[in-house]
């Protein structure tokens, strides 16, 4: 009877542990599934007309809080740390909202290079230049808060007249080479990722200042970084789709001058036409019955790339 007892005792633990796993996992999983969704597209809501400008910066204040209300990147506690591709997605994200900031630092808030750079531009710059992997001291999160607050003050002084937005054909080609070049680097690790040893051939513009002619770059992803390469497009394809749609708005009328309206527009939908979801993210061979994602989302990405510098030699000789 006593023994009856303790193997009863004994099965009764053993159902209990069991069941704490269980449950942990299941958890595990709900977190996870949660923090692994991909954003929805931005609604900017109705904008304020009479501002140059709106909707660039209110795109880039939506952009950053997304990424501010829950930055995985830097996350050091179970079970967030085991997630990789969201956080490569959030990075890419941050590139291109790093390049608007820039360049509306730089270009679209002074009528002339010489100008004194606004204060909230740059404090907003400055935020965004935090090391994205920093949990503390500071924490990336509070940097990209502030970046916030920063273009949130950019934009009343927009209102109020104390700060400027200059949505001129210059500015605007600035903004597009400057989004050239970072998706020239996307596309590059992108079409080195297959199972293939031989170099690539990087455009010009890609290459670093001083040198001359087109080089031959070798870049080899790791088979276990395929994934992340791939997220990390996305994130860059789903900031300048965002990025893009405000533009359309702010410059439509420099749109429409140099008669580029419908080139801007086949630009959002080869973006758009990024966001797809494999179940797993292949590197299949040519041969293979397995798809290459990496090549797939290259091929989409390089003619959206392509059209930006139409675009950019519309914007010129228009």
């Amino acid at each position: 009877m006593e023994e009856k007892h303790k193997d009863f005792q004994k099965k009764k633990y053993t159902g209990a542990i069991c069941f704490i796993i269980l449950a942990l996992v299941v958890i595990t999983l709900i977190i996870m599934g949660i923090n692994s969704r991909k954003p929805e597209p931005l609604e900017l809501g109705k904008l304020n007309t009479h501002v140059n400008g709106a909707a660039f910066i209110k795109a880039n204040e939506m952009l950053i809080k997304q990424i501010s209300d829950n930055w995985l990147p830097n996350d050091l506690f179970w079970p967030t740390v085991l997630l990789d591709n969201m956080p490569s997605f959030q990075i890419g994200e941050l590139e291109v909202v790093r390049y608007n900031i820039r360049v509306l630092r730089d270009n679209l808030s002074r009528m002339r290079t010489t100008d004194k750079l606004d204060p909230s531009a740059e404090g907003a710059f400055t935020a965004l230049s935090n090391d994205p992997y920093k949990w503390w001291f500071p924490s990336a999160e509070s940097k990209w808060e502030k970046a916030y607050d920063d273009l949130g003050k950019f934009y009343k002084g927009l209102i109020n007249g104390t700060s400027h937005f200059y949505p001129r054909a210059d500015n605007l080609v600035e903004l597009l080479n400057q989004y050239a070049s970072l998706m020239g680097g996307v596309n590059t690790r992108l079409i080195n990722a297959p199972k293939r040893r031989e170099a690539v051939l990087a455009m010009e513009e890609d290459v670093k200042k001083g040198s001359k002619g087109s080089h031959l770059v070798q870049l080899n992803i790791p088979w276990h970084k395929i994934d992340d390469n791939f997220y990390y497009g996305q994130g860059v394809a789903y900031a300048l789709y965002e990025s893009l749609k405000a533009i359309r708005i702010d410059f439509i009328e420099v749109l429409k001058d140099k008669n580029s309206v419908k080139l801007i527009d086949k630009i959002i939908e080869d973006l758009g036409r990024c966001r797809f979801e494999p179940f797993i993210v292949f590197n299949g061979a040519p041969s293979s019955v397995f798809a290459n994602h990496s090549l797939n989302l290259s091929g989409i990405f390089n003619d959206a790339r392509q059209k930006i510098y139409s675009l950019t030699v519309s914007l010129k000789q228009g």
